[in-house]
Protein backbone atom coordinates (compact mmCIF):
# COMPACT_ATOMS: atom_id res chain seq x y z
CA UNK A 1 0.00 0.00 0.00
CA UNK A 2 1.66 3.36 -1.14
CA UNK A 3 1.35 6.71 -0.07
CA UNK A 4 -1.35 7.32 -2.57
CA UNK A 5 -3.43 5.01 -1.11
CA UNK A 6 -3.93 7.14 1.50
CA UNK A 7 -5.47 10.50 0.61
CA UNK A 8 -7.83 11.73 2.45
CA UNK A 9 -8.84 15.30 0.92
CA UNK A 10 -12.64 14.69 -0.55
CA UNK A 11 -13.53 16.55 -3.97
CA UNK A 12 -15.70 18.56 -2.05
CA UNK A 13 -13.29 19.12 1.13
CA UNK A 14 -10.89 20.48 -1.42
CA UNK A 15 -13.13 23.19 -2.89
CA UNK A 16 -13.52 24.38 0.30
CA UNK A 17 -9.82 24.73 1.26
CA UNK A 18 -8.69 25.96 -2.66
CA UNK A 19 -9.77 29.71 -2.24
CA UNK A 20 -7.89 29.73 0.58
CA UNK A 21 -4.47 28.91 -0.58
CA UNK A 22 -1.95 31.06 -1.78
CA UNK A 23 0.02 30.20 -5.32
CA UNK A 24 -3.21 29.89 -7.04
CA UNK A 25 -3.27 30.57 -10.91
CA UNK A 26 -5.63 33.07 -10.57
CA UNK A 27 -3.28 35.04 -8.29
CA UNK A 28 0.26 37.34 -8.98
CA UNK A 29 3.11 35.84 -7.68
CA UNK A 30 4.29 32.15 -8.41
CA UNK A 31 1.89 29.63 -8.64
CA UNK A 32 2.45 26.27 -6.62
CA UNK A 33 2.80 23.03 -8.90
CA UNK A 34 0.36 20.64 -7.35
CA UNK A 35 -1.70 22.85 -4.44
CA UNK A 36 -3.89 20.00 -3.36
CA UNK A 37 -0.91 17.03 -3.77
CA UNK A 38 1.03 19.54 -1.13
CA UNK A 39 -1.59 20.11 1.24
CA UNK A 40 -1.96 16.40 0.88
CA UNK A 41 1.83 15.85 1.96
CA UNK A 42 1.14 17.89 4.97
CA UNK A 43 -2.02 15.56 6.50
CA UNK A 44 0.47 12.76 6.05
CA UNK A 45 2.82 14.52 7.96
CA UNK A 46 0.04 15.12 10.80
CA UNK A 47 -1.61 12.06 10.36
CA UNK A 48 1.57 9.91 10.80
CA UNK A 49 3.73 12.38 13.17
CA UNK A 50 6.74 11.41 10.64
CA UNK A 51 9.65 13.64 10.44
CA UNK A 52 10.22 15.69 7.53
CA UNK A 53 13.02 13.87 5.84
CA UNK A 54 10.26 10.84 6.12
CA UNK A 55 7.70 12.26 3.54
CA UNK A 56 7.44 9.82 0.62
CA UNK A 57 8.65 11.12 -2.61
CA UNK A 58 5.07 11.52 -4.51
CA UNK A 59 4.61 14.53 -2.47
CA UNK A 60 7.74 16.06 -3.32
CA UNK A 61 11.16 17.19 -1.89
CA UNK A 62 10.78 16.94 1.31
CA UNK A 63 12.57 20.26 2.40
CA UNK A 64 10.50 21.89 -0.64
CA UNK A 65 7.13 21.17 0.98
CA UNK A 66 8.93 21.74 4.41
CA UNK A 67 9.77 25.55 3.56
CA UNK A 68 5.96 25.71 1.44
CA UNK A 69 4.64 24.59 4.61
CA UNK A 70 6.60 27.42 6.69
CA UNK A 71 5.96 30.25 4.11
CA UNK A 72 2.25 29.08 4.84
CA UNK A 73 2.63 29.36 8.39
CA UNK A 74 3.71 32.53 8.47
CA UNK A 75 1.14 34.21 6.09
CA UNK A 76 -1.52 32.76 7.70
CA UNK A 77 -2.62 30.19 5.26
CA UNK A 78 -3.04 27.40 7.28
CA UNK A 79 -4.55 29.41 10.44
CA UNK A 80 -7.48 30.31 7.68
CA UNK A 81 -7.85 26.35 6.16
CA UNK A 82 -8.37 25.50 10.21
CA UNK A 83 -11.17 27.95 10.59
CA UNK A 84 -13.13 27.21 7.40
CA UNK A 85 -12.34 23.07 7.80
CA UNK A 86 -12.99 23.31 11.75
CA UNK A 87 -16.76 21.90 11.30
CA UNK A 88 -15.89 18.84 9.47
CA UNK A 89 -15.79 15.71 11.26
CA UNK A 90 -13.45 14.37 8.80
CA UNK A 91 -10.74 16.51 9.71
CA UNK A 92 -11.32 16.14 13.87
CA UNK A 93 -7.99 14.53 13.69
CA UNK A 94 -6.02 17.89 13.60
CA UNK A 95 -6.97 19.38 16.74
CA UNK A 96 -4.18 18.69 18.82
CA UNK A 97 -5.49 18.05 22.84
CA UNK A 98 -2.75 17.88 25.29
CA UNK A 99 -4.33 14.87 26.87
CA UNK A 100 -2.62 12.59 23.62
CA UNK A 101 0.84 13.74 23.16
CA UNK A 102 3.29 12.07 24.70
CA UNK A 103 7.00 12.70 24.93
CA UNK A 104 9.45 10.47 24.65
CA UNK A 105 11.69 9.79 27.46
CA UNK A 106 14.65 11.22 26.43
CA UNK A 107 12.60 14.32 25.30
CA UNK A 108 12.89 16.38 28.70
CA UNK A 109 16.88 16.33 27.89
CA UNK A 110 17.61 17.34 31.96
CA UNK A 111 20.64 15.44 33.97
CA UNK A 112 20.01 13.24 36.22
CA UNK A 113 19.41 14.73 40.07
CA UNK A 114 17.93 18.02 39.14
CA UNK A 115 18.83 21.66 39.03
CA UNK A 116 21.24 22.45 41.38
CA UNK A 117 20.90 26.33 43.01
CA UNK A 118 23.81 28.18 44.12
CA UNK A 119 23.67 31.36 44.89
CA UNK A 120 25.65 34.17 43.17
CA UNK A 121 28.80 35.66 44.24
CA UNK A 122 27.31 39.07 43.54
CA UNK A 123 24.58 38.39 46.49
CA UNK A 124 27.24 36.32 48.96
CA UNK A 125 29.36 39.64 48.47
CA UNK A 126 26.76 42.13 49.15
Amino acid sequence: MGALDRLVLSDAAWERMAPLIIGRPDQKGSTGRDNRMFVEGVLWIVRTGSPWRDLPEVFGDWNSVFRRFSRWSRKGVWHRIFEAMSDDQDFEYLIVDSTIIRAHQHAAGAKKGGLKIRPSAARAAA
